[in-house]
C-alpha cells in the first residue's frame, strides 16, 4: 500500500519520537561483587584502563571489591573482570572490548572500582583514565593514573603517587611520601621522614607536622608554579632554596651561608641536617613557620 503524504508524515514523526526516546534513555547499571578472606597482611593490586577506583581500610579480615558500571554490561564479551587471589594477594584487573558494540543502555559511560580492605594492607592501585581516593590504610602504597586526581586522607607508611595529568592532594599522611605529577597542583600535609614533591606545571603548599624529620634529603619542586611550606619550629634541615623567576620569603630564623638575594637562599635550619631542597623554575617560594 502506498503511503499518502499525511501518512508519511506521520510515521516519519513516530520514528523520529522513538529514536529520541531511545537516546534519552538513562544508561542502565551492571555490577561485580566479591569477598577474599586473607589471614595475614593484605596485598591488592587493582588494574583498570578505565574509571575511578576508590580504597578504604577498614577494621575487618577480608577484601571486598565491588566494580560498578553505567552504559558498559560486565561479562566475558563485554567488560571483564579477570581476578584471582593466592594467599593473602588478590588481583583485580579490569579489561575493556576493543569495540563498543556491547555498549549498553545510552551513550552515557562510566566505571567504579570500590575495594575495602584491612587497615594494615600492601597496595598497587592502577588507572588508565580515572581518579584514586584512599583512605584509612597504612603499609607500603602505591597509586598511579594516567589522566586523574589522586586524593589520599589518613594513609600511613612507605607511599608513592604519581599521575600524568591530575592534582595530588591529602591530610593525615605519616612516613615517607614520594609524589610527582605532570600537570597538576599538589596540597598534603603529615609528618614525614622523607619527601618527595615534583610537579611540571602546577603549584605546591605542603604543611609539615610535629615530629617530622629530614631523615634523608627532602626535594620539593615545581617547574613553574609557587611554593609553600609550612615548617615546625624545631625542624633541623640545611635549606636550600632557589628560583628561577619569583621572590622567596622566610618566616624562620636561619643561619646564613654565603650571600643571600630575592632568588636563592642557603643556609641552616636550627641544628642544621640533611638537605631540604625547595626549588620553583618560574615561581616564587614561601618557607612559613607553622
Amino acid at each position: 500500500m502506498k503511503l499518502t503524504r499525511p501518512h508519511f508524515l506521520t510515521a516519519a514523526i513516530a520514528v523520529i519520537g522513538i529514536s529520541a526516546t531511545l537516546a534519552a534513555a538513562p544508561a542502565r547499571a551492571d555490577e561485580w561483587k566479591k569477598t577474599y578472606q586473607v589471614s595475614g597482611r593484605a596485598s591488592v593490586y587493582v588494574k583498570t584502563g578505565d574509571g575511578d577506583v576508590t580504597i578504604t581500610g577498614a577494621d575487618q579480615k577480608q577484601i571486598d571489591a565491588e566494580v560498578m558500571s553505567e552504559g558498559y554490561k560486565i561479562g566475558p564479551n563485554d567488560v571483564q573482570v579477570v581476578e584471582s587471589q593466592n594467599g593473602d594477594h588478590v588481583s583485580i584487573e579490569i579489561n575493556f572490548p576493543h569495540m563498543s558494540w556491547h555498549m549498553f543502555g545510552g551513550n552515557h559511560r562510566s566505571l567504579r572500582v570500590n575495594v575495602r580492605v584491612p587497615r594494615e594492607a600492601e597496595l598497587d592501585i592502577r588507572t588508565g583514565d580515572g581518579n584514586i581516593s584512599t583512605t584509612g590504610v597504612s603499609g607500603k602504597l602505591q597509586f598511579d593514573t594516567g589522566d586523574g586526581n589522586v586524593i589520599a586522607n589518613d594513609i600511613h607508611g612507605e607511599i608513592r603517587i604519581h599521575t600524568g595529568d591530575g592534582r595530588v592532594e591529602g591530610h593525615g599522611f605519616d612516613g615517607s611520601l614520594d609524589a610527582d605529577t605532570g600537570d597538576g597542583s599538589m596540597k598534603v600535609s603529615g609528618r614525614f621522614d622523607s619527601l618527595a614533591l615534583k610537579t611540571g606545571d602546577g603549584s605546591i603548599d605542603a604543611q609539615i607536622g610535629s615530629g617530622s624529620k629530614v631523615a634523608s634529603s627532602w626535594n620539593v619542586k615545581s617547574g613553574d608554579g609557587s611554593i609553600t611550606l609550612r615548617l615546625p619550629s624545631d625542624l633541623n634541615a640545611n635549606l636550600e632554596a632557589r628560583t628561577g623567576d619569583g621572590n622567596i620569603t622566610l618566616d624562620f630564623p636561619i643561619q646564613v651561608s654565603g650571600s643571600l638575594s630575592h632568588s636563592a637562599v642557603h643556609g641552616k635550619l636550627n641544628a642544621g641536617g640533611n638537605t631540604l631542597s625547595v626549588t620553583s623554575g618560574d615561581g616564587s617560594i614561601h618557607i612559613e613557620k607553622i
